[in-house]
Parts: C-alpha cells; structure tokens; sequence
C-alpha cells in the first residue's frame, strides 16, 4: 500500500501539469484559404491537442515522414473532432488529408527543438511546401 502511495505520488505531477492545446480547422481564415488555427503549435511532452472540426470537410492526419522516428501516425474522419498526447518530443508535420494538396498543413513543435526547413520532405505537394515554407520562416523570424 506504501509502495503504491509513493508510485502515485510520483505519476501526479506529470499529469497535472500537461495541457490540452486547440487548432481549429478552417476554410478560411486572414492567412488565407485552408488553415489550421493556429499553425504551428509548441506544447511539451504529453500534451494533447484537440483538432476541432469548425468548418466542415476537414480531419487531421500526420504526413508520412514528418514525425519523430518513434512517434505513433494518427488520422482523424472528416468532420470530426480528434484529440491525441503526442509523447515523442521532435517535429510532427499535420495535414488535412481532402486539402493536403491546397496546402492544408500545420506543424508542432514538442519539446524545445524548433523546425529546420531542412528536415521538410522532398515529396510534399507544392503549395504544402510553399505554407510550410511560411510558417517556418514566420517562426524562424519570431525567435
């Protein structure tokens, strides 16, 4: 009974202090059409974010070969809401699978290490790497 007292009391701390973060799915927003909101995200380990469908059409998916080695992929169905704890701590490119090619895409950063422009993939459509592109110079500029 000690022994699981103390275990608890270990644990406690850590889900106490992980937040649940939002993005809306848009068909438009000041940046333009097909955004998430917002686009780049910074949470740390064990956060959740809840990807909420505010205009219809859309989910959110991670891209092939745009999350941590050990990350786990997800996909969300069109017109709803998905929550997931992102654990791995790296970069995790996001898109909205019907307008990927629109250039419907968002990324988080969890943990302390920002996104290199570097790292995006030689086979993302190219208005996903033009709005990736944007975020990433935005942020860059930001810090």
């Amino acid at each position: 009974m000690l022994i699981r007292a103390a275990l608890l009391s270990c644990l406690l701390p850590f889900a106490a202090f992980a937040e649940t973060h939002e993005v809306r799915m848009l068909n438009r927003n000041d940046s333009g059409p097909m955004p998430f909101e917002p686009d780049y995200l910074v949470i740390q380990p064990g956060d959740m974010v809840k990807f909420i469908a505010a205009s219809p059409g859309h989910n959110a998916a991670t891209i092939d070969g745009m999350i941590p080695s050990n990350g786990e992929k997800f996909v969300g169905k069109i017109n709803e809401e998905i929550a997931v704890t992102l654990t791995e701590e790296g970069i995790w490119g996001i898109k909205c699978s019907p307008h990927y090619t629109m250039g419907m895409v968002m990324l988080i950063q969890v943990g302390d290490s920002p996104a290199p422009e570097a790292d995006l993939p030689k086979d993302l459509p190219p208005a996903a790497r033009e709005r990736m592109l944007q975020i990433l110079a935005r942020e860059s500029a930001r810090n």
